[in-house]
């Protein structure tokens, strides 16, 4: 089954770094269930402030049910998150494995 590649990229407000790594820390530690492999966040080399979270599910259909079976929690973190990036600068794209390459 195909892979799916989730990512998110956004400029944090420099002043919420401290904040950001807190909340994003935490994140981390919540987000990890069945079905994710893995879940990393990364800084742009070079653009300070520029942060790029990647997801990657074991399929498909992981993906699709993961908006159901997340808490509370992980939704107040990434809605924190989100008011900390300038003017909301989230972009989203979502990569799926081509299977003929499997």
């Amino acid at each position: 089954m195909a892979k799916v590649l989730f990512t998110i990229s956004y400029e944090l407000n420099p002043e919420k770094r401290e904040d950001y790594f807190k909340a994003i820390k935490e994140l981390k530690l919540l987000v990890k269930t069945e079905g994710i492999e893995s879940y990393n966040v990364y800084e742009v080399k070079g653009k300070p402030n520029h942060f790029q979270e990647i997801y990657v599910f074991a399929n498909e259909e992981v993906y699709d049910n993961y908006d159901d079976n997340t808490d509370e929690r992980v939704n107040l973190l990434i809605s924190k998150i989100t008011d900390m990036t300038v003017n909301h600068s989230a972009k989203y794209t979502t990569l799926v494995e081509l299977p003929q390459l499997e």
